[in-house]
């Protein structure tokens, strides 16, 4: 059997895991990133292999699964490994792809919400241990989610309710504390993603990063490296349930 490895469902290109897997690969686990967006039937590594699952943001809907057939593959294996507490998280797409799958509304924001906006904490759950009642956070996403049933909210912003939650062993995020500065200047440089913004408005993202950074990447190491050990402590689960 292979070993035990982290699944990252990647939607887009420039849309990486960043600062995710840079603590997954802290703690040396092994990871496969895989793009199955336009496949009914994908071929997935056996689900007694996954350690942990990473669903990465994208520029479709959640639902859309006529033209991209693969997230509805995705809605069952977030599902699937919620129903046996693998670690899961969820950013911006990913997020409403966990929400859409245990039941939640899919909705049109009534903005876009794109570029830095504070967030408001709601709960001080261990994932979120260090953060201020308030924090500026990367937004970049027009469809918003309700909240699934029994699931647990932890932070909102005034044009989104539902801006993180946690249930099981899910966490799901709508905005993106995975962008190192590295990968900000892709997603500023890939056309997809700046359409009809002016150069202001990009250097004005661009700005704010360093502004904010500096809060960010500690808050970012806590919550990605607490998802890794996660992933690790499932991993060795599995390898000992082998012997």
């Amino acid at each position: 059997m292979a070993k035990p490895q982290v699944l990252i469902l990647q939607h887009a290109d420039w849309e990486k895991p960043g600062r995710i897997l840079e603590c997954l690969d802290d703690v040396g686990l092994q990871t496969m990133t895989m793009n199955i967006t336009g496949q009914a039937k994908p071929d997935l590594p056996e689900f007694s292999e996954i350690a942990g699952l990473v669903i990465m943001g994208g520029p479709m809907g959640a639902t859309d699964y006529e033209n991209y057939p693969g997230l509805k593959k995705e809605a069952k294996l977030a599902r699937a490994a919620i129903s046996v507490g693998k670690p899961v998280i969820g950013v911006c797409l990913g997020q409403q792809i966990i929400a859409t799958a245990l039941g939640a509304k899919l909705t049109s924001g009534a903005v876009d919400e794109v570029g830095f906006a504070p967030i408001k904490r709601l709960s001080q759950h261990d994932y979120f241990s260090m953060w201020s009642k308030q924090l500026n956070v990367l937004h970049w996403h027009h469809d918003v989610v309700g909240l699934p049933e029994g699931a647990e909210p932890l932070a909102r912003s005034e044009q989104t309710k539902v801006q993180a939650f946690r249930i099981g062993s899910a966490l799901a995020m709508q905005f993106h504390l995975e962008v190192s500065a590295p990968l900000l200047e892709e997603w500023l440089a890939e056309p997809t993603m700046v359409k009809g913004m002016k150069k202001s408005q990009i250097q004005k993202i661009r700005d704010d990063f360093n502004e904010y950074n500096t809060q960010l990447q500690p808050l970012a190491d806590s919550v990605f490296s607490g998802f890794a050990a996660r992933c690790a402590t499932y991993a060795a689960y599995l390898e000992d349930g082998r012997h």
